[in-house]
């Protein structure tokens, strides 16, 4: 009894050290890196500091760029390393837009948008996963992405510069557009789900 209870600690103590092992990579601190940035993200943006936002931001593209070429490169890309990854993309975009949301300059609505976006596409993966598939990212999705970044860094940027175009009512306006976009991607995606269940051989 006492060997088998040696056995089963020694596997228990090893799972956790591979857990571990597969957490601490490269691209996870670049992540990590990210994640960290985002409340100095919100507080800059909400003080009015357009330059440290604006450091801020490209600091955390860059970091985002970074953490995928690094997990490629060095083997540890994982679907459970993407998951986060996008999770920590829109923790980042949600917050920089809710604290844009503060001020006026995008929709209130937008945020809340993103973010049941972002769920909808994680219990979509999950599922997917447990069928065999990848992380299930639609072209719509992928657009919304990178248009999330984009809104957030449009009116920082603006201001660190001193320019005067494009006006708050251009960048609401923009919110809107991602508005309605979001939207359509939700219904899209819920619709392909819902076909998927429907298919011949799909688990009821």
């Amino acid at each position: 009894m006492v060997q088998v209870g040696a056995v089963q600690g020694s596997v228990s103590t090893g799972n956790v050290v591979l857990m571990s092992s597969a957490w601490l990579t490269r691209a996870n601190a670049l992540t990590l890196l990210r994640l960290l940035a985002t409340p100095l993200l919100v507080c800059a943006i909400v003080q009015d500091r357009a330059w440290i936002a604006t450091t801020v931001y490209f600091g955390a593209v860059l970091s985002d760029f970074l953490d995928g070429w690094v997990a490629r490169r060095y083997a540890e890309a994982s679907p459970l390393g993407g998951l986060v990854d996008h999770g920590v993309d829109a923790t980042f975009v949600v917050c920089g837009t809710a604290a844009l949301a503060t001020l006026d300059v995008v929709p209130v609505v937008l945020p809340c948008l993103i973010a049941l976006a972002f769920i909808q596409y994680a219990l979509d993966s999950r599922l997917g996963a447990s069928h065999g598939d990848g992380l299930r990212a639609s072209w719509l999705g992928r657009w919304n992405g990178i248009s999330y970044y984009v809104i957030v860094a449009v009116p920082i940027v603006r201001d660190a510069l001193a320019l005067g175009w494009p006006s708050d009512a251009t960048v609401m306006a923009l919110g809107w557009v991602l508005v309605v976009s979001t939207l359509v991607s939700v219904a899209d995606r819920l619709r392909r789900s819902a076909a998927s269940r429907r298919a011949p051989g799909s688990p009821a």
